[in-house]
Formats: structure tokens, C-alpha cells, sequence
């Protein structure tokens, strides 16, 4: 039997007295690829939030590894897992330097990142003299591919991705969503309208509309 990652169970949302999620179920297995797909604000990322415990459901459950989240289980969660958004504001100051300080962190001290990271500069295309430059001067393209790097190099393999190549040209759109598929243990639970999220293996769940 697989090992269950993530349940939605019944899961509603109200805001405004509007109603945004409605009875949304879904269960995650590891290694799973999942697409949550839907028209602006149907709370695809909200969905998202919840695994995490950034958000919680007006009604339902929200389950990591069979256990419900909350403020009891998401600092675990949290540390076993990586969200990505395609907002890339994390930080100011010198590239090199933002990323050794999220590895300052007691919790990611053990973490050899920097075997690792030329090996992923060159992955994403992007030059070692990157690394010099101030992260406020980078395009969005280059800042985002920055943000997914520093999320790879934590060595997680639950990802939670809201929308993370819509900065991206076509085939570097390509490359990321070949890189995280392609890893059959890990386990992604996605945001995106890019095709290139799209192939077989891939399940696709609607989120509010038609």
C-alpha cells in the first residue's frame, strides 16, 4: 500500500460569505504529481497553505502523514517539506550571502549545500558570478530559479509548487517541470498553467469553476 502524504478531506472555505473551496477532497501518495488546476482566485494556493498550515479550512480536514495539521504538527511539516511560490521576495543583499543564511538555520546547519550548488546554477543556466551579484538586481526569471535552488539544495522531497516557472521562458519552463517529475520518490503537489506540467503520469484536479 502506498504511504498516504497528503488528505483533503471535505475541505470548504468561506471568505466574504463567499464560498471558495467547497467539499474538496484528495488523497497525495508519495511520489505522487499532482496539478491543481483553476480560474484566478478558485484557492488552488490556499489549498496549498493548508499542507503547510499557513491556512486552515472553515470546514474538513487537512492530513500530513495521517496526522491533522496544526499548530502542533506544522513546524515538523514544515521541515520536511519545501513550498515554492512565484512570489520571489525573499530577501535582500548579495546572492551568495542570502543563500548561506538560510542555511544558518540549527535545522539546516547539516545540510552540504554548497557540494551541490554550481551543480544547479549550471542545471538552471545560470553563471557562478550570480552568486556576487545583489539579488534586488536580478530578473524575475533569474531570482526565481534562485528561490528553486535554494529550495532543492534543503534536500526535501515533498514539494509543494505554486506556479513556480510562469517567470520562466519556454524551455526553461521545460527544464524545471522535467526536474521535479522526473523523481519518481518525490512527492509534488503543483500549481500551474504552463504546458509544460502537462504529461502522462501527471493527475490533473480541478479547483472551483467548470
Amino acid at each position: 500500500m502506498e504511504e498516504e502524504i497528503i488528505r483533503y478531506e471535505n475541505v470548504s472555505v468561506v471568505f466574504d460569505g463567499t464560498i471558495i473551496i467547497e467539499h474538496f477532497s484528495l488523497p497525495v501518495c508519495k511520489g505522487d504529481k499532482v496539478i491543481l488546476r483553476g480560474p484566478s482566485g478558485s484557492g488552488k494556493s490556499t489549498l496549498l497553505k493548508m499542507a503547510q498550515g499557513y491556512a486552515r479550512p472553515d470546514t474538513g480536514t487537512v492530513s500530513y502523514r495521517m496526522h491533522v495539521v496544526d499548530a502542533d504538527t506544522a513546524w515538523t511539516i514544515r521541515q520536511e517539506t519545501a513550498y515554492i511560490s512565484q512570489d520571489t521576495d525573499i530577501g535582500e543583499g548579495i546572492v551568495r550571502e542570502l543563500i548561506a543564511g538560510v542555511f544558518a538555520y540549527t535545522v539546516n546547519r547539516t545540510i552540504p549545500y554548497e557540494t551541490s550548488l554550481n551543480e544547479y546554477l549550471t542545471l538552471f543556466s545560470l553563471d557562478e558570478t550570480i552568486l556576487d551579484k545583489d539579488f534586488r538586481s536580478l530578473s524575475g526569471g533569474e531570482k526565481q530559479r534562485i528561490v528553486i535552488i535554494i529550495s532543492l539544495l534543503l534536500e526535501r522531497t515533498i514539494f509543494f509548487l505554486d506556479e513556480i516557472t510562469a517567470a520562466l521562458d519556454s524551455r526553461m519552463k521545460q527544464q524545471v517541470a522535467d526536474y521535479f517529475l522526473s523523481h519518481e520518490d518525490w512527492t509534488v503537489l503543483a500549481i500551474s498553467h504552463d504546458d509544460a506540467w502537462y504529461r502522462e503520469g501527471v493527475r490533473i484536479i480541478p479547483v472551483g469553476g467548470k
